[in-house]
């Protein structure tokens, strides 16, 4: 079974108007999981779109549904500070009775670091300091007093009152697929672990690095999941795939006649096809270990995708 999510680029355009009608249809529809991402403005160079903090959207969402799992793909501690980051976990965590996944990384986007004041360093510097990052986050669940002394972040008694229901703290995200680093913190640290779009061989490579991570530091690999996020184009015939793959050109900025679009996108290991041919590769990522798909989905007024997607793929996945 594949657990489906509806992923959303908050900075593209969200404003409370459609992340309602998003979240309302995601659990009206019955899909797992909503997740949006975590910028300040539009990475598709589009400064004047709309966007909704983060932590205000992601507060919205359990007070909307009972039931959806929602999170964050994933906020950069490049610009936010770890110790706000901790404190936001516990209180979604206990808000929403444990349905929060917290999605972390060490940030990437150049232009938006310098437009608004942040160092995002060196690649070495921005891992050690993500490092860094998780161990103070992780020490603040505790409870108990911390005292911290890092190359970035120094903490000299600090002690968060309010903590994670859990003892063993909120369930951790982290995303991408460098072998040395990122794949060692994902197995020292993530219940989850994601991907954007890769071949599937390639996948398979990367999830065997994870493995072994895994056995060098005592885990049960069995113990973290593996999900992807996909972008989608999906319709009932070729005329409706163009027409939506037409749309994303306009959403994106992308070249090309929709055609052109949607073979570059299948090329890429993207979701692209009728439902039938929909439900053929998503069982092909189950079979190879994936366990939740986040469909990302850059038109936020396409309601009627996810309503074909709830209707003619999900009942064969999950």
């Amino acid at each position: 079974m594949v657990k489906l999510g509806v992923m959303i680029e908050g900075q593209e355009g969200l404003n409370w108007e459609r992340w309602r009608r998003i979240v309302d249809a995601a659990d009206r529809l019955g899909f797992d999981s909503v997740w949006r991402s975590d910028h300040l403005f539009s990475v598709m160079g589009r400064f004047e779109r709309e966007t909704v903090a983060l932590t205000p959207s992601l507060t919205a969402v359990p007070l909307w549904s009972e039931r959806l799992t929602f999170g964050q793909l994933v906020s950069p501690v490049s610009f936010r500070n770890p110790v706000h980051l901790a404190y936001d976990a516990a209180a979604l965590d206990r808000l929403s009775n444990g349905r929060y996944v917290f999605g972390i990384g060490a940030g990437w986007n150049e232009s938006e670091h310098h437009a608004f004041g942040f160092p995002l360093l060196t690649k070495k510097q921005r891992f050690d300091r993500f490092e860094e990052a998780i161990k103070l986050i992780k020490l603040l669940w505790t409870g108990e007093r911390v005292r911290f002394e890092g190359e970035y972040y120094q903490l000299d008694g600090a002690q968060a009152a309010f903590t994670p229901s859990d003892p063993a703290g909120v369930p951790m995200l982290i995303g991408g697929s460098g072998e040395k680093r990122t794949l060692r913190m994902v197995a020292e640290h993530a219940a989850e672990w994601n991907m954007t779009p890769m071949p599937p061989d390639a996948y398979q490579q990367k999830a065997e690095v994870l493995r072994q991570h895994c056995v060098d530091v005592g885990r049960d690999p069995n113990t973290i999941r593996h999900s992807i996020m996909l972008t989608h184009v999906i319709g009932r015939d070729q005329a409706e795939l163009r027409e939506r793959a037409a749309r994303l050109k306009e959403i994106t900025g992308r070249s090309g006649t929709p055609d052109e679009i949607l073979e570059t996108m299948r090329a890429g290991g993207r979701i692209v096809g009728t439902p039938d041919e929909v439900v053929a590769q998503m069982r092909d990522w189950q079979a190879r270990g994936i366990s939740r798909i986040m469909l990302q989905t850059l038109d936020m007024d396409d309601i009627p995708v996810l309503e074909l997607i709830a209707a003619e793929v999900m009942p064969h996945v999950s």
